[in-house]
Formats: structure tokens, C-alpha cells, sequence
């Protein structure tokens, strides 16, 4: 299976973090990151469901 396209790589997140006080591993980073995107991922699917569901009522 295909790795999806990021935008953000997990040392970018690193680098940010550490910018602001906050140390952590490249694993924690990646898991950081797939959370985030799959946050995302929901935020996106329940607006087209809210919008759906807005346009389809009677």
C-alpha cells in the first residue's frame, strides 16, 4: 500500500516543537502527525455530511 503525501514530515514537526521547548522522537513525531491527519481527515468528512444533510432536507 501506498504512504499518503505529507506535506509535513516528521522532523519538520520536530523542528517546530523544538522551537517551542518541546523535545520528542521521530516515532512520536509520526505518531503525532497520523493523528493530526486523521483528525483532519474527520473534521472534513462530518462538514460534507453537515452540508449534505443541509441540501437534501426538504
Amino acid at each position: 500500500m501506498l504512504k499518503p503525501k505529507r506535506s509535513v514530515t516528521p522532523e519538520k514537526a520536530i523542528e517546530i516543537l523544538q522551537k517551542h521547548g518541546t523535545t520528542i522522537s521521530k516515532d512520536e513525531a509520526e505518531k503525532i502527525l497520523q493523528i493530526m491527519y486523521d483528525f483532519a481527515k474527520l473534521a472534513v468528512e462530518e462538514q460534507l455530511k453537515k452540508k449534505k444533510q443541509l441540501y437534501s432536507l426538504p
